[in-house]
């Protein structure tokens, strides 16, 4: 480092690389346990490929009652509550605050790690460069965790990693190559428009590519697979171009910056043609934003102590370390994008997954650099598996378990390795309670909680206490049905202590109340608005305004409420606590799927 440089140095007990969904979550999970974290982020706001740079859609496991919750959750609700028009830089503030709120978290920005210390097998410290101030920056702490989706910690510290795909001799999977190769998915820029009352002329900048007819992106077979998935429908509720792809045949790291060029082209000569050539019903619509850094689906690999194969997606994932899960189709793009599509080569084959499946805690920390941990899409996968499982909200849910993991093992001094050994029941107890869906594993309510009675039937308490907090199935159990009006009542043979009251309100599984726009009931995103987009509403199940009591005495209430994950800070000793529900954000009553007591 030139000594005419600033240069700070700052020590934490967990630093985190990279601010996508992933890092982000886990630098709040770690924070909300009292840990101190270092977050830093190469770009200027949080979010990666959710964020308003890139505008990738948040996507997860198929199936309505298989949606992802936890911090994406309230994530997802915080943006519909302050951002209704679904503003893009609004869901950067979104995030951004949510990190901002928690004293915890020293976060830097437009910072890129560049070097570590390595004391034999543990890293002592990384050094990063703030573009933004000139200053070098060297971060000491206790666990390091990569979640920079380039794996940038395994060249500094001879992490072991994989890149590429697997042949299929070396795990079975039916969706391997026959030979192992380098070959990844790529990465893709997408665009915005917007439709207007009026027509609207496009005249393509000088470097745009020059698409004249449809063939040019479906090969000599206009009938053929690619019309469906390379369609040009990019209404409020059609497609995002996700296809204009490149880079999966090339070093999807050392040559993106030369990918980029040509996938602007690209993109712009894809509005060109939409425009211009042919008749695609686009005549009102006005380009509104163009992506500039690109989306990048895959590169480096961790390897942990566990590697998690296409077996374990298509058979339910079943692993006794089970803290996140996914559902998305193993869908394997072709790594040679849009340049290389005749028939025999789908721009992405798909595999559905018939069920949600775990992911194991083994596959979120090194299997030889003993303080490093990571989430998102460089866990410890195959290709195929990756395939799956790299989808944004399934990485948010393991940036919430990598964090929560690395809280307990700062709590009791451990490696993370330490934490499967000795404290994984505590690990997935603390995503359970922090509103974590793990489908194979059921919470655990507290004894103080069934210590109570209720005045509910006793059908009524079983369901409300059965550690299934969500429908499973069309049936809708696993909740309990109040009247606006009406209270649940907990009543104790004499006074106890208690700590917080946990609650957990319907967030409208259907999404129908939500918003009037498909695209928007899968997550609340928007790319392109056409005119018929409906701002999105807060889930009319979830209880907007309700009071606490105990023994009788006013203890809490709140006339605002949006979200479906609650937790009311008690503190006193009573033996009595009555919440009463006030109003809801419209349904007609209550559905509780939890509620109970925590210290």
């Amino acid at each position: 480092m030139n000594p005419n440089l600033r240069h700070e140095k700052l020590q934490t007990q967990l630093c985190i690389i990279g601010g996508g969904l992933s890092g982000t979550f886990a630098a709040l999970a770690a924070a909300r346990r009292g840990t101190k974290v270092v977050l830093i982020q190469d770009r200027p706001m949080l979010g990666g490929n959710a964020s308003s740079e890139i505008r990738m859609w948040v996507r997860g496991a198929h199936g309505i009652y298989n949606r992802e919750s936890g911090l994406i959750s309230e994530l997802e609700e915080r943006n519909i509550h302050g951002n209704p028009t679904l503003v893009h830089s609004l869901f950067d503030a979104t995030l951004y605050g949510m990190v901002q709120e928690n004293p915890n978290i020293h976060l830097l920005l437009n910072c890129s790690c560049a070097d570590v210390t390595m004391d034999g097998n543990k890293i002592q410290s990384v050094t990063a460069w703030q573009s933004t101030t000139y200053t070098w920056f060297t971060v000491e702490a206790d666990i390091f965790m990569d979640c920079s989706g380039d794996s940038i910690l395994a060249p500094l510290t001879g992490a072991e990693y994989r890149h590429g795909r697997e042949s299929k001799s070396e795990f079975g999977e039916t969706i391997a190559q026959d030979t192992e190769d380098k070959c990844t998915m790529g990465m893709s820029i997408i665009l915005a428009a917007r439709e207007t009352d009026h027509p609207v002329k496009f005249t393509p900048p000088s470097f745009a590519s020059y698409y004249p007819t449809d063939e040019s992106f479906s090969g000599n077979d206009v009938q053929n697979v690619h019309d469906q998935i390379r369609n040009h429908n990019i209404g409020t509720s059609g497609g995002n171009l996700w296809w204009v792809e490149l880079g999966g045949n090339m070093d999807s790291i050392h040559d993106a910056d030369r990918l980029r060029e040509r996938l602007i082209a690209n993109i712009y000569g894809v509005w060109d043609h939409i425009k211009n050539h042919g008749d695609h019903g686009k005549e009102n619509w006005d380009l509104e934003w163009v992506g500039f850094l690109p989306g990048k689906r895959e590169s480096r690999r961790y390897i942990g102590d566990v590697i998690v194969t296409e077996h374990d997606v298509v058979s339910g994932g079943h692993f006794e370390d089970e803290i996140a899960y996914g559902g998305w189709p193993m869908d394997d793009h072709n790594p040679y994008g849009m340049e290389k599509n005749p028939y025999s080569n789908t721009p992405s084959y798909m595999i559905p997954v018939k069920e949600p499946y775990g992911l194991p805690y083994r596959a979120l920390y090194s299997k030889n650099i003993d303080n490093l941990m990571f989430a998102g899409r460089n866990i410890s996968v195959t290709h195929a598996a990756l395939s799956s499982c790299r989808v944004m909200a399934t990485c948010a849910l393991l940036g919430q378990a990598c964090g929560t993991g690395a809280a307990i093992a700062l709590k009791y001094g451990c490696a993370p390795r330490g934490v499967y050994a000795d404290h994984m029941t505590e690990l997935q107890n603390a995503l359970l309670e922090d509103g974590v869906f793990l489908p194979h594993i059921k919470r655990q309510v507290s004894d103080q909680t069934l210590r109570a009675k209720l005045n509910l039937s006793n059908e009524d308490r079983e369901v409300l206490f059965n550690g299934i907090e969500r429908p499973r199935n069309e049936a809708g159990e696993n909740g309990i049905v109040q009247q606006v009006g009406e209270s649940l009542v907990f009543t104790f043979d004499q006074k106890e202590k208690f700590g917080s009251l946990r609650l957990r309100f319907d967030p409208d599984y259907s999404r129908m109340s939500i918003s009037d726009n498909f695209k928007m009931r899968v997550f609340t995103m928007k790319l392109h608005t056409g005119k018929d987009f409906v701002p999105v509403r807060v889930a009319n199940t979830i209880v907007k305004s309700f009071v606490v009591y105990a023994d009788g005495k006013e203890i809490y209430r709140t006339d605002s409420n949006f979200l479906s994950h609650v937790t009311v800070p008690v503190n006193c000793e009573a033996s009595e606590i009555q919440i009463q529900w006030l109003a809801t954000n419209g349904a007609e009553d209550v559905r509780l799927f939890a509620a109970d007591f925590i210290n």
